[in-house]
């Protein structure tokens, strides 16, 4: 009886491997014969080898705003999109700049109303905290944001409901650049560049400490390398997509 339990829980682990092989699922969420058991949001979007080589930086806004014209300059400088996801009490604090933000041509996203830990939030609370700060940046750029990045990267299919109840699309991240840890401008530059891939998303923080120092090496290597930068709405599509198991936006044909 004993070796046929053992034989048994044996065929049971090899067909559990050969789902796994054959799905090609690597741990990003539960799949299923290739389809994910939850809701994802976009990490990155399919680019084919004829489409422009693009990649989009993002600037998570939360605390300070010392560094975000000097980004902003450095941005124009090298004729680079960029977005910037804005928390709601920061734009309380700094009305004035995000209305620069927009002027200048870089889109704003949303990055909730008090940066908590919105999964553990019920279904109305979460939805306050999308829908006041679409308001607030609505009343002071004239547009309502439509991508949004949950503080922490924590998300729960509850949340990416209330998302796409509201008509936006969440936007995570394929590349994180560490700069809130006090990371150098080399170590930035070193953790981003030689991994970068056409229709990556990458994260910065509009004040950590070398953001400054680090992008001018960044987009020149970037650059250099043939990406051209842009903003969120020139590569993520917000209809008529698809999202599969690792992040990856695939755009319907």
């Amino acid at each position: 009886m004993k070796k046929r339990n053992i034989l048994l829980a044996l065929a049971v682990v090899a067909v559990i491997a050969a789902l796994v092989a054959a799905t090609g699922a690597t741990g990003a969420a539960g799949v299923f014969f290739g389809v994910s058991s939850r809701k994802i949001p976009v990490y990155c979007v399919e680019r084919g080898e004829d489409e422009q080589k693009v990649i989009a930086l993002t600037f998570d806004a939360a605390w300070g705003a010392d560094k975000t014209r000097g980004i902003m300059d450095i941005l124009e400088e090298y004729d680079a999109g960029g977005t910037f996801f804005l928390v709601g009490f920061w734009l309380d604090k700094y009305p004035d700049m995000t209305k620069e933000i927009a002027s200048r041509g870089f889109e704003i996203g949303n990055h909730s109303a008090n940066h908590l830990n919105m999964p553990k939030l019920n279904r109305e609370t979460m939805r306050t905290e999308l829908t006041s700060v679409n308001a607030k940046i609505k009343e002071l750029t004239g547009e309502a944001p439509v991508y949004f990045r949950a503080p922490y990267g924590d998300y729960s299919d509850k949340l990416m409901t209330a998302v796409e109840e509201l008509g936006m699309v969440g936007v995570q991240w394929s590349i994180d650049s560490l700069d809130w840890k006090g990371l150098s401008a080399k170590q930035i530059v070193e953790r981003v560049l030689p991994n970068a891939k056409s229709g990556d998303i990458v994260l910065f923080h509009n004040n950590s400490d070398h953001i400054l120092d680090a992008l001018p090496v960044l987009l020149m290597g970037l650059k250099n390398k043939g990406f051209t930068f842009v903003g969120l709405s020139e590569m993520v599509a917000t209809e008529d997509f698809t999202v599969d198991h690792t992040g990856m936006q695939h755009k319907n044909p």
